[in-house]
């Protein structure tokens, strides 16, 4: 995990990584809230479009009631996250494979925060494109 460490550490600068752990959800999620950053899951069996994608990352993000589940509503929501914020989007490729050309433009959503927004780390675990998303090692 010292990959993700050093992001809630803040020697890491967070964005979207692809990350090899065996860790199971709730350990993850303990390690996150214990370094006191808010955290969310998105079981990405089964989703092939953006729309699926951004309903279940509205989801695991508790976004409000009235969230899109477009672009524009996912970089919005995200700006009013309550502090610091871990995505562990496990089984990723589906869209990565599916929609290329979205999964790059959602992932870039996710990963473009500015300085005064509040940190989000990506973490997509599982098999996937590599040439599409650094390591976080």
């Amino acid at each position: 995990m010292s990959g993700l460490a050093a992001v809630l550490a803040g020697r890491h600068a967070p964005g979207v990584h692809r990350w090899e752990s065996a860790l199971d959800v709730a350990a993850v999620r303990r390690a996150v809230e214990h370094a006191g950053w808010r955290f969310g899951y998105v079981d990405g069996a089964g989703l092939e479009t953006r729309a699926e994608a951004l309903r279940a990352i509205g989801r695991a993000l508790d976004f409000p009631e009235h969230y899109g589940a477009n672009l524009d509503a996912l970089n919005d929501c995200l700006r009013d996250l309550p502090g610091r914020t871990v995505l562990l989007w496990d089984a990723w490729s589906g869209l990565a494979r599916a929609e290329p050309r979205w999964f790059g433009v959602v992932t870039g959503v996710l990963g473009e925060r500015g300085d005064a927004e509040p940190a989000v780390e990506v973490l997509l675990r599982g098999v996937g494109p590599a040439d599409r998303v650094p390591l976080l090692a």
